[in-house]
């Protein structure tokens, strides 16, 4: 049997014929930049998400570069990142020339330990990036409590985690402003690059918007030095389609998941992921951590199961921030994930008996 890590055919076989419909639509209409599609998604999607405002942009990067530029955050500023994370987190504090302040995560859930936060705040700080990593929620009443305090904006990445939800609330709607990616591969995926920032900010949500198009309100006329960050007109038709089945494989996402936890429940060697009792997980990465990772991966490879590693290198060991004089050993937690974790194969459509597969490999290497 072949298992690889993503197989997009299982998810968007069944809503082919949705999703053609969709293109031809955009087609036959003949408009392909900031039309009626974008403006539908955008409303759509501020729904889902339980927003008053939904800015659709080119991609999630983007969206964390304008949320952060819409504050006004920039140089002799700090931002409160993850000291585990993609890289992208990072980058946007960079982007408007702030510096970056690396947290490290608890343990169990992988997310910004918000015990950690307070050491972290200087007068310089002016805003806390939570990242929802792998699909859970990060404890965000203690984070929002604890900007309240300081005065400091939150910036919610929920990249990985849409729909996930924190005593009730869904995450991007509890920061000032949040970004989020639909990257092919993330549970609600273009087919292509695109990105959405959520708010409940009027004028956030305007500032963001007339930055993502140059700067402009009115054409021709320019407000602002902008960028050009907006979402096309295709790639809003298409999520459109898909986010009317989120939730559907969100859940077929945490079928899967806790049949891996079955499976694998008797392996000592291996950590299995950990639901903090407040937060939901919507499974984006079923991520497992092992001190024989390497191995394991080599071996699930030869059984012809893909896998993916999220991520090797922590942000601060990256070439890119050198210049920020961190060597190793500086964020021991962040690192010690970096060198355990392994990302199993999750995908909507995928089946037990797929899940078995998987899991037998591991049983065999651990057996060995």
């Amino acid at each position: 049997m072949k298992i690889p890590f993503l197989h997009f055919p299982a998810t968007h076989m069944p809503i082919k014929k949705e999703m053609m419909e969709a293109f031809e639509l955009v087609f036959d209409s003949s408009w392909f930049i900031l039309g009626q599609q974008v403006n539908a998604f955008e409303k759509a999607y501020a729904h889902f998400n339980q927003v008053e405002h939904c800015i659709g942009v080119s991609n999630g990067l983007d969206a964390l570069h304008l949320a952060l530029k819409s504050l006004h955050i920039g140089p002799g500023d700090e931002v409160i990142v993850p000291s585990n994370t993609f890289i992208a987190t990072v980058l946007a504090v960079s982007y408007v020339g702030a510096t970056p302040v690396f947290v490290e995560p608890d343990r169990k859930t992988y997310n910004i330990d918000p015990k950690k936060l307070e050491e972290k705040i200087t007068p310089k700080t002016k805003a806390i990036m939570p990242v929802h990593l792998y699909g859970q929620a990060c404890e965000m009443d203690e984070i929002m409590s604890i900007a309240s305090k300081h005065g400091l904006y939150v910036i919610e990445d929920n990249a990985q985690s849409q729909g996930a939800t924190y005593d009730g609330k869904i995450t991007g709607s509890f920061g000032n402003i949040n970004a989020t990616s639909f990257y092919p591969g993330k549970n609600l995926g273009a087919l292509g690059d695109a990105g959405g920032i959520t708010t409940n900010d009027a004028t956030l949500a305007e500032k963001a918007r007339t930055l993502s198009n140059y700067g402009t309100k009115v054409k021709y006329v320019n407000d602002d030095i902008g960028f050009n960050m907006r979402m096309d007109e295709m790639q809003a038709a298409f999520l459109k389609v898909k986010l009317a089945h989120l939730n559907n494989w969100i859940e077929q996402r945490r079928q899967i998941a806790k049949w891996y936890d079955e499976y694998l429940s008797e392996i000592n060697q291996i950590i299995l992921p950990y639901t903090h009792p407040s937060a939901t997980h919507t499974y984006h990465l079923y991520v497992i951590r092992t001190e024989r990772r390497d191995e394991l991966q080599k071996h699930l490879t030869s059984l012809n199961i893909g896998t993916l590693i999220h991520y090797p290198i922590p942000p601060h060991l990256q070439n890119a921030y050198a210049d920020l004089g961190f060597g190793k050993g500086s964020f021991p937690i962040a690192e010690e994930i970096a060198d355990t974790c392994i990302s199993l194969p999750i995908w909507p459509g995928m089946t037990e008996e797929q899940v078995a597969y998987v899991s037998q490999g591991i049983k065999s290497f651990f057996n060995a």
